[in-house]
């Protein structure tokens, strides 16, 4: 098993930035591919952001550009750093990882106003 904890939300004029957290249990964090996924009010979740445990990244492409996902192996925590946000970036924001399928946090509200 698995539990996530993500933190760091808020509300942020468009263009701000923040800064979202991800503290995992277990101790095979630092073999798991970590994943960033957002959800909108009426829409389906989508994934934003992955990093391998190698460290390898990829991202939606309406986020290239402006967000970084990144982990502390050390701390069992992943991040995503969100820059030059948008109202569309409004979402509740989840971190996940494949290999313990259906496992996820309780998410963190972003609100981009514009």
């Amino acid at each position: 098993q698995v539990q996530f904890v993500e933190s760091g939300g808020g509300l942020v004029q468009a263009g701000g930035s923040l800064r979202l957290s991800c503290a995992a249990s277990g101790s095979t964090f630092s073999t798991t591919r970590m994943d960033w996924y957002r959800q909108a009010p009426g829409k389906q979740r989508e994934l934003v952001a992955a990093i391998t445990s190698g460290g390898a990244t990829t991202y939606a492409d309406s986020v290239k550009g402006r967000f970084t996902i990144s982990r502390d192996n050390a701390k069992n925590t992943a991040y995503l750093q969100m820059n030059s946000l948008k109202p569309e970036d409004t979402a509740v924001y989840y971190c996940y990882t494949p290999s313990y399928p259906g496992y996820w946090g309780q998410g963190t509200q972003v609100t981009v106003s514009s």
